[in-house]
């Protein structure tokens, strides 16, 4: 009796994170198309670069996502963040695909980030590993990241320039969100992530970032 009672509370947790881990890839892999389809019609209808407001729009919606996290408005505001920054992507793909070898780095950068994303997330579901430790390392090179592009944001008005500064911003990213690929997906296997919305926008974040940065970096070496 003892021994069925014991079974049932550890099936128990299991259950839950496998729900969780089955909702958070189906509604990933659901944004994600999503979001490309939007990326696409951004570039059918030739749209112009918007600037720094799909951002901010985006940024806002990641608080409202956290306040509706568990209702059905939770879901339709990731749609409305996943669409929104698909969109703003649209006008960064055709420039890029205006140049030569443009379509080429765009493909490659997408393949690299389903390759690295693919690896990652597998290899923490297979180990089991807990990588909860990577936390202050990551938030650590996040905050340093952020700084060194207010830095050259700040420094474009007064013509301070530093050469190779964003192709060291990019590699920072790509490496960044390799580590928040293993950190995500190890929380929310050991329990430390619950929701699946919220860890749909973390991973669906590292997957974005690192598919414009790596295209950063492509392009680069391409002279694109």
């Amino acid at each position: 009796m003892a021994d069925a009672q014991f079974l049932n509370e550890t099936q128990a947790p299991v259950a839950s994170i496998n729900k969780v881990l089955r909702n958070t890839y189906m509604l990933l892999s659901i944004t994600l198309l999503f979001s490309a389809g939007m990326a696409g019609l951004a570039m059918a209808m030739n749209v112009q670069y918007m600037g720094f407001m799909p951002l901010l729009v985006a940024f806002g919606l990641i608080f409202a996502i956290g306040k509706m996290k568990n209702s059905v408005w939770g879901i339709v505001l990731v749609f409305a963040f996943t669409g929104i920054l698909g969109f703003s992507l649209g006008p960064i793909l055709n420039a890029y695909m205006a140049t030569a070898g443009g379509t080429q780095a765009v493909v490659m950068s997408a393949g690299l980030t389903g390759v690295i994303f693919f690896s990652l997330s597998g290899y923490t579901l297979v180990s089991q590993k807990d990588f909860s430790y990577m936390s202050g390392f990551l938030m650590t090179g996040m905050w340093v990241v952020i700084a060194a592009m207010l830095f050259m944001f700040a420094g474009s008005f007064f013509g301070i320039y530093v050469s190779g500064m964003q192709l060291a911003i990019s590699c920072a990213v790509v490496v960044l969100m390799s580590g928040f690929i293993l950190y995500d997906t190890s929380r929310i296997l050991h329990g430390g992530e619950t929701n699946y919305i919220m860890a749909t926008v973390s991973l669906y974040l590292s997957i974005y970032n690192l598919f414009v940065h790596l295209l950063m970096l492509i392009g680069v070496m391409g002279d694109d």
